[in-house]
């Protein structure tokens, strides 16, 4: 196994880890930040989202550089992204602090292109995350960032990013997987 996958895999090992601190009541005490107060084992449990999330890019860019770009890598980079946010988003609809329709709809969106990948791999055609998929993941990490920070710093300043930017994470899963069936819909006209 080359080192981005390595990378990979470290990601998928995080999220475990990052379930444990959102979940688990460890009564660590709490942290004043500016505009916010959240529990401490809350905010570990960001700072682990947030690294495993700036994984995602280091583990491209050293395929990319190096030349180690596989068609595991292909299959699971977008895996590990798909779990990490999966597992974010339902913990912070646990926490109330997302509306769980905007996340059955983004989780929904990856079991579909999941699906169409798996349909696709099976006539050997492995399909790498163009540049849509890469803004909706990013658009995602940012607003899941924001979430699980209460909204830190904006906040005190009365502007609700984390609220906008869920939205805009959202109008950018459903408008990537339109794209990616509306690329791939001949699967469908040529199945029996």
């Amino acid at each position: 196994m080359n080192l981005p996958n390595k990378i990979t895999v470290a990601r998928v090992i995080l999220i475990p880890i990052f379930l444990i601190l959102m979940l688990v009541p460890f009564n660590w005490g709490k942290v004043s930040m500016p505009g916010t107060e959240l529990e401490l084992s809350h905010l570990i449990g960001a700072i682990i989202f947030i690294i495993a999330s700036v994984t995602d890019w280091i583990d491209g860019f050293y395929a990319r550089k190096l030349n180690l770009v596989t068609n595991l890598g292909k299959f699971l980079d977008p895996l590990a992204d798909k779990l990490l946010v999966s597992a974010a988003f339902i913990v912070l609809v646990e926490m109330q602090l997302a509306p769980s329709w905007i996340v059955i709809v983004i989780i929904s969106r990856e079991f579909a292109v999941t699906g169409l990948r798996m349909i696709l791999s099976g006539q050997g055609e492995v399909v790498a995350a163009n540049m849509l998929g890469k803004i909706k993941t990013w658009t995602q990490i940012i607003a899941i960032s924001l979430l699980l920070l209460h909204n830190v710093f904006f906040e005190a300043i009365g502007i609700p990013l984390d609220t906008i930017a869920l939205w805009v994470a959202l109008f950018f899963t459903v408008w990537s997987g339109y794209e990616y069936f509306y690329k791939n819909r001949a699967i469908f006209k040529h199945s029996k």
